[in-house]
């Protein structure tokens, strides 16, 4: 029986192909809380690989829906439908197309807003025409998202203190740009260990190439937990 602490856990699954993706989902399903499918593999796998790795364990579609209301409505019925646990959404679509969303959602599905990415910087902001600074950013997009009846919220774990001092227990906070103590931090720029981040309030941690792309995954993974633990 998985702890409490490993439930936390959502492995992200980019990886080249489907069946690379499944022995992943079966060799760690008993260890971790979630599995994280992205537009990498929805893109060259689609559907299919959903309904397979639910099977299995419990699926996070991270798809970051952001359209016109009618369109992000009817991407949550067709992920309802594949029994996805978890479905993300961008929260700069606005409160029209979040309350659409979340109207379609007919199960216990958790719909999560994305902020702001942990790709992005202040400057990155800049670019696209947001003066604020990203941690400013995020709660702006978070309070629109409770406003408007969202479950949760990706965001950086550098933020994850004061989303959860802004909006309590509101939120489930999940996180990625998650570094186990050790590892690289690739593309991610706002990142963390998985205990800071657990420390700083979060919920559940996304990583990915710690764990995939490690020699021995399940190693990997029961690695984490200790340091979760300690």
């Amino acid at each position: 029986m998985k702890s409490q602490v490993a439930e936390k856990i959502i492995v992200a699954l980019d990886v080249p192909s489907a069946d690379e993706g499944l022995s992943l989902v079966n060799l760690l399903a008993g260890a971790v809380g979630f599995f994280k499918i992205g537009l990498q593999n929805y893109t060259a796998d689609g559907p299919a690989l959903v309904r397979q790795a639910s099977v299995i364990s419990k699926v996070f579609l991270d798809l970051k829906l952001h359209d016109i209301p009618n369109t992000v409505a009817k991407a949550v019925e067709a992920a309802d439908k594949l029994g996805v646990k978890m479905l993300t959404l961008h929260l700069s679509g606005g409160s029209e197309m979040i309350r659409a969303a979340v109207r379609a959602r007919k199960s216990d599905m958790l719909l999560l807003g994305v902020t702001v990415l942990t790709s992005s910087t202040d400057e990155t902001l800049r670019e696209i025409g947001v003066p604020e600074k990203a941690s400013d950013q995020v709660l702006r997009l978070a309070r629109l998202g409770v406003a408007n009846g969202i479950d949760g919220v990706v965001a950086s774990p550098h933020e994850a203190r004061s989303l959860r001092e802004e909006l309590g227990d509101k939120i489930k906070i999940v996180t990625p740009g998650i570094r186990p103590a050790g590892s690289e931090a690739n593309d991610q720029k706002r990142f963390t260990t998985p205990r800071q981040a657990i420390d700083e309030g979060a919920d559940y941690l996304v990583i990915g190439r710690p764990i995939t792309g490690a020699a021995d995954p399940l190693a990997a993974v029961n690695r984490i937990v200790e340091e979760l633990n300690s």
